[in-house]
């Protein structure tokens, strides 16, 4: 009789960062680094207090990364927020629930480590029933390239509201 699996969520920097790499090629493909969410987090550094990797079977099977970037408006205010993902898990261990313990721990940790609200580039379907993300204050932000405005979400915590208003995202400087 198979037993259930071991699952462990822990933080991302326990991982090295080619364990990490490894892991968002095989969710992703090597061609990645291109999309507009790398350039959107460009030279910044992963906020280790919002970031996990999940282990299954002692075996790292996934990461969510936390970045910080900024709403900056036209007339100069800057305000920070907190870019999540990516969410990754790897193909063959899909589909149980893994990357939603991912985003359990970012969600539960952000009201006390996110110094903005959280933003992402997702699933609006997904993300919103789950983690309350939506575009509904986004569709006037500007972006370094490409992105759906339905799949350009927001949420508010700890406090941190969500701009509503015309601006540039981009790495906090």
């Amino acid at each position: 009789m198979e037993g259930r699996a071991l699952v462990e969520i822990f933080p991302l920097a326990r991982l090295a960062n080619a364990e990490v790499e490894a892991i968002l090629d095989a969710a992703f493909g090597t061609d990645r680094r291109g999309r507009t969410a790398y350039r959107l987090r460009e030279g910044m550094a992963v906020l280790p207090a919002l970031s996990f990797a999940v282990a299954l079977d002692g075996l790292a099977a996934g990461t969510v990364q936390c970045w910080p970037v900024a709403h900056m408006r036209e007339d100069g205010e800057i305000t920070p927020l907190v870019m999540v993902g990516p969410v990754a898990v790897r193909p063959e261990v899909q589909a149980r629930g893994l990357g939603r313990m991912l985003m359990d721990a970012v969600m539960a940790a952000a009201p006390t480590h996110a110094d903005g609200a959280l933003m992402m580039i997702g699933d609006p379907e997904y993300y919103g029933r789950f983690f309350g993300f939506s575009a509904a204050q986004t569709g006037a932000w500007r972006l370094p390239g490409p992105v759906e405005a339905s799949r350009l979400l927001a949420v508010a915590v700890g406090g941190h509201a969500v701009p509503d208003a015309p601006g540039d995202i981009g790495p906090r400087i």
